[in-house]
Order: C-alpha cells, then sequence, then structure tokens
C-alpha cells in the first residue's frame, strides 16, 4: 500500500468540494432566497448569499395566496400509495423471481429489463386511454397507477434475495415453513436496507413526477404539488422570494424522508446477506 501524496489528497478533497457546489449548490440558493425580504435585491451582483434580513414571511404569502398545503397533501397521499404498493409488488414479484421455480421465470426477468429500457414519455397515450376506459381520470388513484410496480424496484428485491443463503431456507422447509413463511419470516427480514432503498426510490418519483399528473388530472383541487408549483411560477414569475420559498416546501419532505433511511439506503445496495 503506497501512502496517498498531499497533493493527491488536496486534489480529491477539491474535487469534493466542487461536486458538492455544484449538487447542493442550487438547492442552498433557493433556501437563502427564500427567506429575504422583498427590500433586498436577489439579483445584486456580485450575488449576496446570506439574506440581510430573514424572513418567513414568502412561505405564509405562498400558502395565503396558492393552496400549496392542499397540493402538499395531494402529493404525500400519492406518494404514500406508491411506497406502499412498490414495497408489496415489488418485494413479491422479486422473491418470486429470485426463489420461486416457475414456468416462464426467465421471460419473466427479461420483461422487467425490457420494461427499464422504454421511455416513459412513449407510454402517456396508452396510460391516459386505459384511465379513460376506466373511468379513473382526473383522480389521485389515476397517478398511482402507473407507477404502482417500478420494474427497477423489482430488480433491487431479486436481487436482494438471490443473495440470501439457500441454506437458511432449506433449514425452514425442513422445520415445515411454508412459501409465505419462508418470505415474510426469513427473507423480509434480511434485505430491510433494500426495501428502504425501495421505498426512497418510490417516494422520490412519486413525489416529483411532473407530466403525467399534469396530464390526467384537470382539476385545480387534485393538483400534486409539483403541478401546482408549475403555476406558482407562471404567476408570480416576477417575485422569485415565492417561487422559492415554493420550491424549499417541495423539497423538505425528501430531505426528512432520506436523512431518516439513509443508513438503510446506504447498505442497502449491495444487501443480500444474512447476519447470524
Amino acid at each position: 500500500m503506497t501512502r496517498t501524496s498531499w497533493a493527491e489528497k488536496v486534489f480529491r478533497y477539491v474535487l469534493l468540494l466542487a461536486v458538492l457546489a455544484l449538487t447542493v449548490g442550487p438547492f442552498l440558493w433557493q433556501l437563502s432566497t427564500s427567506f429575504k425580504s422583498t427590500t433586498e435585491d436577489v439579483y445584486t451582483s456580485p450575488p449576496r448569499f446570506l439574506p440581510e434580513h430573514p424572513t418567513a414571511h414568502n412561505y405564509a404569502e405562498v400558502a395565503d395566496i396558492v393552496p400549496v398545503w392542499d397540493y402538499a397533501l395531494n402529493s404525500l397521499t400519492v406518494a404514500v400509495a406508491s411506497v406502499l404498493t412498490n414495497l408489496v409488488g415489488a418485494s413479491t414479484a422479486g422473491y418470486a423471481l429470485a426463489r420461486l421455480r416457475f414456468r416462464g421465470r426467465g421471460i419473466a426477468g427479461l420483461a422487467f429489463v425490457a420494461a427499464l429500457l422504454v421511455p416513459a414519455e412513449s407510454l402517456v397515450i396508452a396510460q391516459f386511454t386505459m384511465m379513460r376506459d376506466l373511468h379513473l381520470n382526473n383522480t389521485l388513484t389515476a397517478v398511482v397507477l402507473p407507477g404502482a410496480v417500478g420494474a427497477l424496484n423489482v430488480l433491487l428485491m431479486r436481487n436482494a434475495f438471490a443473495g440470501i443463503p439457500r441454506e437458511i431456507e432449506e433449514a425452514a422447509v425442513v422445520d415445515g415453513a411454508n412459501t409465505w413463511q419462508r418470505f415474510t419470516r426469513i427473507a423480509l427480514p434480511s434485505v430491510r436496507g433494500t426495501l428502504a432503498v425501495v421505498a426512497i426510490f418510490a417516494f422520490m418519483g412519486a413525489w416529483d413526477d411532473f407530466l403525467w399528473p399534469l396530464i390526467v388530472l384537470s382539476d385545480s383541487d387534485r393538483y400534486t404539488l409539483t403541478v401546482g408549483l408549475n403555476f406558482l411560477h407562471g404567476t408570480f414569475q416576477q417575485d422569485p422570494r415565492l417561487v422559492a420559498a415554493g420550491t424549499v416546501i417541495a423539497v423538505a419532505p425528501l430531505v426528512v424522508l432520506f436523512a431518516c433511511l439513509q443508513r438503510y439506503f446506504f447498505r442497502g445496495t449491495g444487501e443480500g446477506a444474512v447476519k447470524g
């Protein structure tokens, strides 16, 4: 093992700081702008990062003029439903692909892989027609259904279940455990990290989705937060402080969710082994 040189360490830290600035910098700027008062010029040169007179008035004004909390509740309903359907659907489908023997299992696995290669935009017309035929247009159920079970989540769960030693399940079979008992008592507790990854992906996908809710929803009282913020931007495009406040409201739940599940997230992608 060679000792890392001082210049190499400096280069690594500089590179990390540059990546951090590119990824976190825009959010921090929006957060700062949302607390700036109307007396401050947000376009001043050179730009002033910290607000001179911090105020939460922008958040209150957004809530007074636009039903942002109703939009947030709609988004939360859709996101929670998407998390639940993905956890149930992806875990059961992933376990079947990894552990059960049935005709066409290989074809089913290839179908999930092929689904990842299809652009979501190419399916919008077919999805809209299906929701119309089911009389679900302009409902939150129609927003949830297309993403109820994600192909990527199924493959993640399949790989996690495949990493569990078969000897564990064989011992359970000897003890008389059926398929459902092996799934609930052995497999699921062993892949909690991957379940957290699926939950984060499902929540973020449903919370951030803009195109599909915009197409399938027509009544403003059913808008999700992303669609509502689009109208907020059009209404208040001369006041970036209100737009920034709405953006922070939209991002905050994602930050909280990731903060709560981060320890499971980082170990979940490579999970599969059973702890003794």
